[in-house]
């Protein structure tokens, strides 16, 4: 008998890694539960249906997502091939048909004839066979319980409630100050500080901002567990001053006084290069987000990496689980791929199930399983959600900030700085590019 790839699930993930496999050689069996069952989001009878937006984002080398696009195309993506094809005008943005989208990913896949697609439900994984699982942020509760068996139900979560995060270098320090409140421990935080007149002009555009759907099988669930900062204003202007934005403990040095009202930044990676705003768990659109949280004096031209979330959202612990290929430590014939693993948005996916189908191929066939350099876009997010290093885990956008630095040297070996910033990103870009052409290159021959 032929040896054979298992994908579960065809959103954009699932699809583009069946096809990773399929345009090598190798034979995938695709398991898609629609049209027989859908989940709550979803109405289309077609594969990769694009749910909460029909953007795929930037297109410009000076932005993360543009980045990663590029290198997806260099790869050969079924999911940026099909976007291309289908694509509406939108600026310097990618946005596409949704319905002629899905209906040409759809076309592809099962007209590939290394693809064969069972159409059901699947509620259990088996021990051997080489698995990718794709299935995305609403998996269904009978495999969502399967999952947890595999991963550990400590290692499982279904609900997504992140506070926004910021590229470190956008916070202007000269209004803010480093401390620990009551200088306990180390001085861990960066303090954003706002006078009366700022905090009440500040909440009075919070009261005022407009806020996200919120689907009815996610309304319960929200508010169990946590409180929306907008939720938590409701109660009257002084509420966040005794919750999250409390400024007891915390004396700003420039005036040697407690301030209104403290803002709160905590380091988010290793690096030190993303803070996120602790306690602003939200439910506001992502351009209010933007305007309202850019209210906050050091935040003024802060460069959110991504922003606040509270939605349903199944994911794994996959610092604690996945290795860079997305592969399963614990059980060698199991790959996961999508928003399953941590990482957020349409491209993103993508991305995933790219670097598994991939793998799993290699794997299939006897050979050594391959991993993408930080210094690329892709390989920047396999290296995010498999950083055992990192913290409390939440799922993450592509952004500069989880890449590795651009150092610009002088001729006597000393770094230079580079202010402007699209300057400066469009050289990781170039840098990032060059080594997907090579990688390209290497995985061809292998």
């Amino acid at each position: 008998m032929e040896k054979r790839i298992n994908v579960v699930g065809a959103g954009l993930a699932g699809c583009e890694a069946a096809w990773q496999i399929a345009k090598r050689g190798g034979k995938v069996t695709l398991y898609e539960m629609k049209p027989k069952k859908k989940s709550p989001a979803h109405t289309l009878d077609t594969y990769a249906e694009l749910v909460c937006s029909n953007s795929f984002r930037s297109n410009q080398i000076e932005n993360a997502v543009g980045l990663l696009k590029e290198e997806l195309r260099l790869m050969g993506s079924l999911i940026i091939q099909c976007a291309d094809e289908t694509a509406v005008p939108a600026g310097g943005a990618l946005a596409v048909d949704r319905e002629q989208f899905s209906k040409c990913i759809t076309e592809k896949i099962k007209s590939n004839p290394n693809i064969d697609v069972i159409e059901q439900e699947v509620v259990s994984i088996d021990d051997e066979d080489l698995t990718i699982i794709a299935t995305g942020p609403l998996t269904s509760d009978a495999l969502s319980e399967q999952i947890a068996t595999i991963t550990g139900k400590d290692s499982f979560s279904f609900f997504d409630a992140a506070a926004p995060i910021v590229r470190a270098e956008s916070i202007n320090m000269n209004k803010a100050f480093i401390a620990s409140r009551y200088d306990k421990g180390d001085a861990d935080y960066i303090n954003c500080p706002m006078n009366k007149d700022e905090y009440i002009a500040f909440y009075e555009e919070l009261m005022n901002a407009e806020t996200a759907e919120i689907k009815d099988f996610e309304k319960k669930q929200i508010f169990e567990g946590c409180m929306p900062l907008e939720i938590m204003a409701e109660r009257g202007p002084d509420t966040l001053r005794y919750g999250p934005l409390k400024p007891v403990g915390l004396i700003d040095p420039k005036t040697e006084k407690m301030p209104y009202a403290i803002v709160q930044l905590r380091q988010d990676n290793k690096e030190g290069t993303l803070y996120n705003i602790v306690g602003f768990q939200t439910r506001l659109k992502w351009g209010e987000q933007k305007r309202v949280f850019s209210m906050i004096p050091a935040l003024e031209n802060a460069e959110f990496v991504r922003y606040g979330v509270m939605h349903r959202n199944t994911f794994i612990n996959s610092p604690e689980l996945l290795s860079p290929s997305y592969r399963l430590l614990r059980k060698q014939n199991i790959y996961f791929a999508g928003q399953i693993t941590g990482v957020e948005g349409y491209v993103e996916s993508t991305s995933s199930g790219l670097v598994a189908g991939i793998n799993a191929y290699r794997v299939l066939t006897g050979l050594d399983e391959i991993y993408f350099p930080n210094t690329t876009a892709i390989g920047a997010l396999s290296n995010y959600v498999s950083n055992s290093a990192l913290g409390k885990f939440q799922p993450m956008n592509i952004n500069f900030g989880i890449m590795e630095p651009f150092k610009h040297l002088d001729s006597n070996g000393k770094p230079i700085k580079i202010r402007d910033k699209r300057v400066k990103n469009r050289l990781i870009s170039e840098r990032a590019l060059k080594v997907m052409e090579d990688m390209k290159k290497d995985i061809a021959q292998h």
